[in-house]
């Protein structure tokens, strides 16, 4: 092994052509050694296949041209500056055009250059591509006469500097081609056999130099596994260490639990029963739970923690209950004190901004363990909250919370088990990748009372009858909600903002009380205008996105959702769930004010269904990951091929290889090579794990 690293981690210094500054040019992009390079894969190819000719060229078409630029320049139109340029192969021409960085694409696209074009065809006064994706390509490479496929690599500013283009890339890597053969695989044949994947040395070798496009395909998938495969080995790892740590096993079936079980008011669903079932086993056991729990909007999950957390006290343990907001924090609170009253259980809230002598009490009382179960939002991990044994932790909407948040507030307790809930439905692929360390339980019913929310996208032309309709609602007794996007116009925004529209609003609905509700209030005035509406003194509550999860108001029928296509599925979906909660017939209103192709698409979504993981699977694809989850969280892990979106069968396959190679050798005693990389890239998500 020694001899491969040492031949495979060979200075890129001693490849033909690369002198110092060529060498530092590398170096900056993390390119030092031969093995580097090899993992330095190709961002497109051209293929005689996939390149049409201008003449052949149809409107919509998603296309790949080759040609030349003949003219390029700036113009100005409307207080705006458009780069333009006309690229021609001899058979026709066609536009390129970029609204945005003008000035930065004029420095890259210089007349009589040759490109690689990538883009939607659209017409106007002749075929154009508006902002297509390019690449500069060698002239002496014509892809339209050759059978060959060429690779082209991503080219940051960094390497065009150093005048590192294509084809010093390909001769490069020709160079480097010989020290593929000193590649081992990480899997043993049966390994591969099973999980029909090509060996890592020939995925290598046809990623930088396919014969045909099934070998492309093929080196792609044997790549993207691998990467998977080593996040889902990081998640089985933690999976394994956390089942290993021990704790106090509960007893279950506490005359208490039976008490508010019996006193429910209603029948707990199939899907509730099957959860409690599953959460009863975990902490019925040795080793401390770590279970999410999915479940859409209004399903039923607060009733599950409450029952969990009777169990915990019933076994002489704390319980502590964090929330993303001091909305969601109070709702929990009256939603527990409800039940736990009944079974005389002490439950107390924290929130940031509360009384001092107030907060001291609770503070003082929850270190002597005279409360059982405290609620309350980040305000929970501060220092001055102390515990005198907690043994259950409940994190709602866990995904708004970074790992480390997560981490200060079990370290406050003895090894205690982890409820983790969310109500944002999360697409099965990023579950996995996201929470592969964590053992996962879906509630996929909605209770019998739950009334199906007619949903509907309206124009603004529309509205003056959709007030009207508000207007019958109230007159009805009922209560309606009013949603904007931001709080305040700001320069850079041209949306319609919750206080201007509040006060538009009082105008168009005299006699009629409303009330306005923002993030940037103080929380008295918060809760003073939440009081109102909860007893039907306001009828109308206008209000921003602070009202997406926490607000129970079973008299409220209809929302109104200002700018829709704005907010992405899953937030709508979130807001949608603010109404239908009572006996009454409910409505959501989506004004759609800038129509697009994507945005009718997007809403349409809406209109057409209601189950939270349909959409969050449409969210995803249309937003990516990065815009699903929070900061913390879509930073996690980067990809070099993989797709989180696409992937969705490779990731279940890397998951049950991954579980099967961490269930025969917990240690990777058996699996050096992977154990090393794991080692070497992976080292800093190791919080919770010892292989070596």
């Amino acid at each position: 092994m020694s001899q491969t690293e040492y031949s495979l981690n060979t200075s890129i210094k001693n490849l033909k052509g690369v002198g110092p500054k060529k060498l530092q040019a590398f170096n900056n992009c993390s390119i030092f050694s031969v093995i580097d390079l090899l993992n330095y894969y190709p961002r497109r190819y051209l293929d005689r296949s996939t390149i049409k000719l201008i003449k052949d060229l149809k409107m919509h078409d998603s296309v790949t041209i080759v040609g030349t630029i003949e003219v390029c320049g700036i113009r100005r139109a409307k207080n705006r500056s458009i780069f333009e340029a006309i690229i021609s192969d001899g058979t026709g021409f066609v536009k390129l055009v970029w609204f945005n960085g003008a000035r930065y694409i004029k420095n890259l696209i210089k007349k009589d250059h040759r490109l690689a074009v990538h883009g939607k065809i659209e017409f106007f006064n002749g075929y154009q591509i508006l902002h297509p994706d390019y690449d500069k390509i060698d002239t002496d490479i014509d892809p339209i006469n050759t059978g060959s496929i060429v690779a082209l690599y991503p080219l940051n500013n960094e390497l065009k500097k150093a005048k590192i283009e294509h084809r010093f890339f390909r001769q490069l890597m020709r160079e480097a081609k010989p020290y593929i053969e000193k590649i081992y695989d990480y899997f043993d044949n049966q390994f591969l056999d099973k999980e029909e994947l090509i060996s890592l040395k020939s995925a290598i070798r046809n990623i930088h130099f396919p014969d045909s496009i099934i070998d492309l395909e093929l080196s792609i998938a044997r790549l993207k596994f691998d990467e998977h495969l080593f996040l889902q080995l990081l998640m089985a790892l933690r999976r394994s260490s956390i089942k290993r740590i021990n704790t106090k096993p509960f007893s279950i079936g506490g005359n208490k639990e039976k008490k508010i079980i019996n006193n429910l008011g209603f029948k707990l669903t199939n899907s509730q029963k099957r959860v409690i079932k599953d959460i009863n086993n975990d902490i019925a056991g040795n080793s401390a739970m770590n279970r999410l729990l999915q479940g859409d909007v209004g399903c039923g999950k607060t009733i599950v923690a409450i029952i969990t957390a009777v169990v915990a006290v019933e076994n002489n343990m704390q319980v502590a209950i964090m929330a993303p907001t001091e909305i969601l924090a109070y709702q929990h609170y009256k939603s527990f004190i409800k039940y736990l009253d009944m079974v005389q259980i002490s439950c107390a809230l924290i929130v940031g901004k509360q009384n001092k002598s107030e907060k001291e009490k609770i503070l003082s009382a929850l270190k002597d363990g005279k409360i059982n179960v405290v609620i309350g939002t980040h305000a929970l991990i501060q220092k001055t909250v102390n515990f005198n044994n907690l043994g259950l932790i409940v994190v709602d909407e866990q995904h708004r919370f970074g790992v480390i948040q997560r981490g200060n507030l079990l370290n406050k307790g003895v090894q205690p088990h982890l409820l983790a809930m969310t109500a944002t439905p999360i697409p099965r692929t990023m579950a996995i990748t996201y929470h592969g360390d964590m053992d996962l339980s879906i509630i996929d019913e909605m209770p019998k009372n739950r009334k199906k929310i007619i949903t509907k996208v309206v124009n603004d032309k529309r509205l003056l009858k959709v007030y009207d309709f508000m207007k019958d609602e109230i007159s009805c007794g009922r209560q309606c909600i009013i949603v904007y996007p931001l709080v305040e116009e700001t320069k850079k925004s041209d949306l319609a903002a919750a206080t201007e529209g509040f006060e538009k609003l009082k105008k168009v609905f005299k006699n009629i009380n409303l009330g306005l509700i923002h993030g940037k209030m103080k929380k008295l005035e918060k809760d003073a205008i939440m009081d109102q509406f909860v007893n039907n003194t306001i009828n109308i509550l206008v209000s921003t996105t602070v009202i997406e999860v926490g607000i129970d108001v079973p008299n409220a029928s209809v929302i109104l959702i200002e700018h829709s296509e704005r907010f992405g599925l899953t937030q709508l979906h979130q807001l949608r769930g603010r109404v239908g909660r009572g006996s009454a017939k409910s409505y959501c209103i989506l004004v759609e004010r800038k129509i697009t192709q994507n945005s009718k698409i997007r809403l349409e979504v809406l209109e057409k269904t209601s189950d939270g993981f349909i959409i969050a699977d449409e969210d995803l694809k249309m937003r990516g990951p990065g815009k699903f989850f929070s900061t913390e969280q879509s930073g996690f892990f980067k990809y070099k091929l993989a797709d989180m979106i696409n992937d969705g069968a490779l990731i279940r396959k890397a998951r049950s290889g991954a579980q099967r190679i961490v269930d025969k050798d917990p240690k990777l005693k058996n699996h050096e090579l992977m154990k090393q990389r794991l080692l070497n890239d992976y080292s800093q998500y190791f919080d919770t794990i010892n292989i070596t």
